[in-house]
């Protein structure tokens, strides 16, 4: 089979810094692979504590003396629309260079790239159309909030829909005035690279973008521990955060933390079920099982569940794995080797933990490439290590239960708690289910269909704050108290009184 290569890929990538592209302090670079062949096909510049000192402080002087922060947001907001302009127009390349990096299927790639510029056009429109409190007290005093960026914003960014993920953080705090340092994950830095020709192009402030690639070890951990970088928003594993957390204690930053998950989608007996199994089929499968709110533990009403095993199984059986560039792929290749090691060894496992009744192993056609087939495990036990652990790939748990009150155990009795998604035609049960749920989002006859001005994050395990329509811009900005009194001021007169 031959294998399709994007036109137009870079020699190298290097990092981006005050305007101009840079190779490390001290030279050193990273091998970049792509998942089909496991091939390296470039190499990356390996930022350091040195290299995320000089994207900071270009950061921090564009915040400090440029004219970024102290722009009207009507004029930050025609840049940004610019932004999306140029993702818009150079879609198909963008899913192109992430289906080749990443794995993602070239359909599916492609709606992540508009979803970027989306992004960038919500959060312009947005930032336009923001109001902030005014209170008074008639006759005696006014109060209002003033809302200012806080400073340079620490972005740090997963491998799964890199670019799409990437614009999610930047639209929100370029809107909001901040200047970035981005350091995006070295799995995949081919798509990050291209942000600093679409914000040259835009307009965008020298110093106000600045990109850091390396490990998360030296380059995240160099940016977090910044003390000139006073917030950092954090999308990856929950174990990555917990360490993130530790590090900013410190200098006390703001943090948004999107984490890990394991995702309930619960059947009851009188849902949709063609619905429901179209849902939870592509709940766990789109995006090659890698995505934080994948629904990858099915819990099924009694009644319903052997049918549903049986169809949700064959249905699974029959999803096309293949080359990422082909139209007609459903899963593509995951991500990197050691990710591929890692999916794999709990498919093995789930043969002791549960019955297998879809995929468990390579695809016959695929014997190179990093491609795992849909796995589908019945009568999966809630102390299963595949019901409890995120796995991040093409593997569901199917677990039946009796009762409204059995299914909200089992939902409930895993330390995530980033999204759920219920299948009933009860509308009484929908709602009260929904608010006992463990979850901070939760999908009612869905799958996750986004609305950009929710809310969007977890609880427990799977993370801290929100972000999402105007949480995103609170997390970016400083929002300051103003009194001003408008009548005299009795105030007790300390020290007055003679002695």
């Amino acid at each position: 089979m031959s294998h399709f290569v994007p036109q137009g890929l870079p020699s190298r990538i290097q990092h981006y810094i005050d305007g101009k592209f840079v190779d490390s302090v001290d030279g050193s670079t990273f091998d970049v692979l792509d998942p089909v062949t496991n091939q390296n096909y470039l190499k990356a510049a390996s930022g350091k504590a040195a290299d995320i000192e000089l994207a900071v402080l270009a950061a921090r002087k564009a915040f400090t003396e440029g004219p970024w922060p102290r722009m009207k947001n009507r004029e930050r907001a025609k840049i940004l629309h610019r932004v999306a302009d140029q993702v818009a127009s150079r879609d198909k390349e963008l899913a192109e260079f992430e289906t080749f990096d990443t794995g993602l299927p070239i359909t599916q790639a492609l709606g992540q790239a508009q979803r970027a510029a989306e992004n960038f056009r919500y959060f312009a429109d947005l930032v336009v159309a923001q109001r902030d409190e005014t209170y008074q007290v008639p006759e005696t005093q006014l109060n209002y909030v003033h809302r200012k960026p806080v400073g340079v914003a620490g972005l740090i960014t997963p491998w799964n829909t890199p670019f799409m993920l990437e614009s999610w953080k930047l639209a929100p705090a370029l809107a909001s005035g901040c200047t970035v340092v981005l350091k995006p994950a070295e799995f995949t830095p081919l798509s990050a690279s291209l942000w600093a020709g679409i914000f040259e192009e835009a307009g965008l402030p020298t110093g106000v973008f600045n990109l850091v690639n390396g490990l998360g070890e030296e380059a995240g951990d160099a940016l977090v521990k910044h003390p000139l970088v006073p917030l950092i928003s954090f999308t990856g594993e929950t174990t990555t955060g917990q360490l993130i957390f530790g590090n900013s204690a410190k200098h006390l930053k703001g943090l948004s933390m999107e984490l890990g998950g394991k995702s309930p989608a619960i059947v009851f007996d009188d849902a949709d079920l063609d619905a429901a199994i179209d849902s939870t089929l592509f709940g766990v499968f789109s995006l090659n099982g890698e995505r934080c709110t994948a629904g990858s533990r099915i819990l099924v009403q009694r009644g319903i569940y052997d049918e549903f095993v049986e169809r949700y199984a064959k249905r699974a059986s029959n999803i096309v794995v293949g080359d990422p560039h082909d139209p007609k792929t459903e899963v593509g290749a995951l991500v990197h080797p050691e990710h591929y090691a890692k999916v794999m060894s709990y498919v093995e496992l789930g043969k002791s933990e549960g019955r297998l009744v879809a995929g468990g192993g390579r695809p016959d056609n695929l014997p190179t490439g990093n491609y795992v087939q849909p796995t589908v495990f019945a009568d999966v036990k809630p102390t299963a290590r595949i019901f409890q652990e995120e796995i991040f790939g093409p593997v569901v748990a199917i677990t039946p239960f009796e009762t409204d009150a059995d299914a909200l155990k089992l939902a409930n009795d895993v330390k995530y708690g980033l999204a759920a998604y219920l299948w009933t035609n009860d509308l009484k049960r929908a709602h009260n289910f929904a608010h006992e749920i463990e979850a901070g989002m939760v999908w009612l006859n869905s799958h996750n269909v986004r609305d950009l001005r929710t809310p969007f994050g977890g609880v427990k395990a799977s993370g801290l704050g929100q972000e999402g329509g105007y949480r995103s811009l609170d997390f970016y900005t400083e929002q300051q108290a103003v009194h001003i009194s408008l009548s005299p001021v009795h105030t007790p007169k300390f020290g007055a009184s003679a002695n």
